[in-house]
């Protein structure tokens, strides 16, 4: 599930870092590429720990397609107050997921748990940032 909606999340930014328009452009185009680095780092972090330990990564578009539960963005141009909302939707549900997998490890695979932890940690300042602009608060 973790790589899974990493992935997700990080099409998710690339594909609005793309399409953004308005006044805020240029700081929210780079602040998505900043959450695409993050998911794109631990998504492979997540990927080698899942192999380390017997289980199978599958990061193939069909099951991020299939398995994810962060919202769905749209075709087209998007207004930067849209894609602001939309990222603090699709953080906030990820780190929701990472903080279940936190609890999920504590007792079964400290190392597991340690590199959610600090995936947490990262996600959160990221949607913290994203928080901060978002104008519908």
């Amino acid at each position: 599930g973790a790589l899974v909606e990493l992935l997700d999340l990080s099409l998710l930014a690339k594909q609005v870092h793309w399409n953004i328009v308005g006044p805020r452009f240029r700081s929210i185009h780079l602040q998505l590429d900043e959450v695409v680095a993050t998911a794109r780092n631990y998504s492979d972090t997540v990927a080698e720990r899942a192999v380390a330990i017997g289980v199978n990564p599958d990061g193939r578009a069909a099951a991020v397609a299939n398995s994810s539960d962060l919202p769905k963005g749209r075709e087209g141009w998007i207004n930067d107050d849209e894609v602001v909302q939309l990222m603090v939707d699709a953080l906030g549900k990820t780190v929701t997921g990472m903080r279940e997998r936190i609890e999920a490890t504590e007792d079964s695979d400290r190392v597991t748990q340690d590199i959610f932890i600090t995936l947490t940690a990262e996600l959160e300042k990221e949607l913290w940032m994203f928080q901060a602009e978002n104008t519908r608060a």
